[in-house]
């Protein structure tokens, strides 16, 4: 597995990139040889029109959201936050949890920077989820100038999301 990935690294990877490598990193292995040789012999035979990007394109969803560590931390940045926070309430063996996190995180990151995502684990912070009367997963409170104003429980559509999204910012 960690090979395949590599590979797909590689093959990603321009002449230049290849050429910029710290020699530490081409000659990690045998088999990391080869595949770079591999590679700059590949990217050896592309045109400058057809060369690949010089970095792997992605969107960082990370920004936006951040996992509580503690009261405290609870405190600080989602209770006396200026801007309205998504608690998103979850657990690590949460199937729906793990559909809901990455959507919810998109449809924060299309509001750029009106609205922030908490994560509260709800294993490791039980104290919170007792608190804010969680009582199933994933379940989604809105807080905004540390009052509730909305929640949900369950998984909801990105439709829904982005509604759900744009009524806590006020839209």
């Amino acid at each position: 597995m960690a090979h395949r990935l590599l590979v797909r690294r590689i093959w990603t990877l321009s002449a230049k990139d290849i050429r910029c490598l710290p020699a530490s990193a081409a000659a990690a292995s045998s088999f990391s040889t080869s595949i770079l040789q591999f590679a700059t012999t590949r990217a050896s035979f592309l045109s400058p029109s057809h060369a690949l990007p010089c970095s792997l394109p992605h969107t960082s969803l990370r920004g936006v959201s951040f996992n509580v560590q503690d009261h405290e931390d609870f405190t600080v940045r989602v209770i006396n936050s200026e801007l309205p926070v998504l608690v998103d309430f979850h657990a690590q063996w949460c199937g729906p949890c793990k559909i809901l996190g990455p959507r919810l995180e998109k449809a924060v990151a299309k509001q750029k920077g009106r609205v922030a995502m908490a994560k509260v684990d709800i294993d490791d912070h039980t104290d919170l989820a007792i608190e804010y009367g969680v009582s199933a997963v994933p379940t989604v409170i809105a807080i905004r100038g540390g009052d509730v104003v909305d929640r949900f429980v369950g998984i909801k559509d990105d439709d829904e999301l982005d509604s759900f999204v744009g009524k806590v910012i006020g839209q």
